[in-house]
């Protein structure tokens, strides 16, 4: 398979513009996403190509823009709405959890919600706590709602494709941290969108991630070999809903799982995920499943601070040691 290198902010608007060119019924609406080219640039230059009848600003009102999108999404067209960052989505919960995610059950099918929206989360600019946080959990616990997590160049050029065809609203999380960072792209999609992936093989231990995780699992992976520790990288890709096959068949394999989520460890993720291998891999478990989390604070501004809360390759390593000794 042919691949090239992109950024990762190019890898999603490389996606976006095909989407573009394949549906006419497609459009891309958000706050500053035309003349401006969007808040972290991955819109530049579609307004010029594109016009203003596809390329929407939009006012400073997520819950307005937001509604626009699941409105026009029951009228045929096939909306992206952009939210600048996953805080700002807060002033559009109303919208995208008792509308789009609900209209489909309320109507007893006859009405489909095909809208997409795309959102950036994630810590380590130094935003500070209202613009760096990690809710992606909060939109995986919502029925009627899909959830992707491009942690690679690849899915961050073809997620978008694969969630414009799905009938039902899917949101999609891209980490800050990963915009400038260059990888390969491959031209096809390496499954589809709900499947997680085994990203790199291991034996003696399961690192269960996803997202701006995922390179931070990888380097902690890298590390662990030179001490003889083969560990497995599991990559989510989708968090609802969940592959839960891929992830119990790495543990499976391992026999321990420690799971890496920059969200917070309370009600969070892999709390849930945890409660899953527990509810039906029990048996399968040499050592108790293990959590690496962000700290329990509003995400600090100084870099400093802001990095020990984040999970962190050191701290990956450290419990991947501790559940082989035993501790």
């Amino acid at each position: 398979m042919n691949a090239q290198t992109l950024t990762y902010r190019e890898a999603l608007r490389a996606g976006i513009e095909q989407a573009l060119e394949d549906d006419e019924r497609v459009f891309l609406m958000g706050e500053d996403v035309g003349r401006y080219g969007g808040c972290y640039a991955v819109s530049k230059g579609l307004f010029d190509y594109y016009g203003e009848q596809r390329i929407i600003d939009t006012p400073l009102c997520e819950s307005g823009f937001v509604g626009v999108g699941i409105g026009t999404a029951l009228g045929g067209l096939r909306p992206i709405v952009e939210v600048m960052t996953v805080n700002f989505s807060l002033l559009a919960m109303d919208q995208i959890v008792n509308s789009a995610a609900t209209l489909r059950h309320m109507s007893g099918g006859q009405f489909n919600i095909p809208v997409v929206i795309r959102m950036a989360c994630g810590a380590g600019r130094q935003l500070a706590a209202q613009h760096s946080h990690s809710w992606e959990n909060f939109y995986a616990h919502i029925p009627g709602l899909k959830v992707l997590s491009p942690g690679t160049h690849t899915d961050a050029r073809h997620m978008l494709g694969q969630a414009l065809k799905d009938p039902d609203p899917v949101i999609i999380f891209e980490h800050v941290m990963l915009l400038n960072e260059s990888g390969e792209v491959s031209e096809a999609p390496e499954a589809d969108m709900e499947s997680a992936l085994v990203r790199r093989q291991g034996e003696d231990v399961t690192l269960i991630t996803y997202g701006g995780c995922l390179h931070k699992a990888l380097a902690a992976a890298d590390e662990l070999a030179k001490i003889n520790i083969s560990a497995e990288v599991v990559d989510l890709r989708c968090l609802r809903p969940l592959d839960t096959d891929t992830f119990l068949g790495s543990v499976e394999k391992t026999h321990r799982a420690i799971i890496i989520d920059e969200g917070w460890k309370t009600c969070g993720l892999a709390g849930e995920i945890s409660a899953i291998i527990m509810e039906q891999g029990f048996w399968m478990l040499d050592a108790p499943v293990k959590r690496i989390c962000t700290a329990e604070v509003p995400i600090p501004y100084p870099s400093h601070l802001e990095q020990a809360a984040l999970p962190q390759v050191e701290q990956i390593v450290e419990m991947a040691q501790a559940i082989m000794d035993g501790r």
